[in-house]
């Protein structure tokens, strides 16, 4: 007697962050400008600033074995395996005013952020 055990059937997992379109075309912009190739784009959160978390956006030379990579709109992003808890469902915008451009995180685990806008409190998002 032998049993089959067939493969699990796996549901796609949703993107831990996601690019609107004015964020990839910038990116795609930058990175076509670059002085040399990269893997893609860094998102992370480190410590920092007064309310105690600051998000990190860099040039990515290669992806480290344990990255989360996610494909949107075109663009490599790159997210180390301790930030993602934090950025799930985060979207990365860019915005352009009279006096500044930027990229913003509408991040729905942001629970506060200092008054200058420079850092933030993030939760770890629940397991559902």
């Amino acid at each position: 007697m032998q049993t089959t055990v067939e493969p699990r059937v796996r549901r796609p997992r949703p993107k831990v962050v996601t690019l609107s379109d004015a964020a990839a075309a910038r990116v795609q912009e930058i990175m076509a400008r670059a002085e040399k190739p990269y893997a893609g784009l860094r998102v992370g959160v480190k410590n920092g600033g007064c309310a105690g978390q600051e998000y990190v956006l860099e040039y990515a030379e290669a992806a480290a074995p344990l990255d989360e990579v996610v494909e949107d709109k075109g663009v490599r992003i790159l997210i180390d395996p301790k930030a993602v808890l934090f950025l799930i469902g985060t979207e990365v915008d860019y915005e352009i005013s009279t006096l500044s451009s930027k990229f913003v995180f509408k991040n729905p685990n942001q629970t506060d952020a200092c008054g200058c806008g420079e850092s933030v409190t993030i939760v770890p998002a629940k397991a559902d």
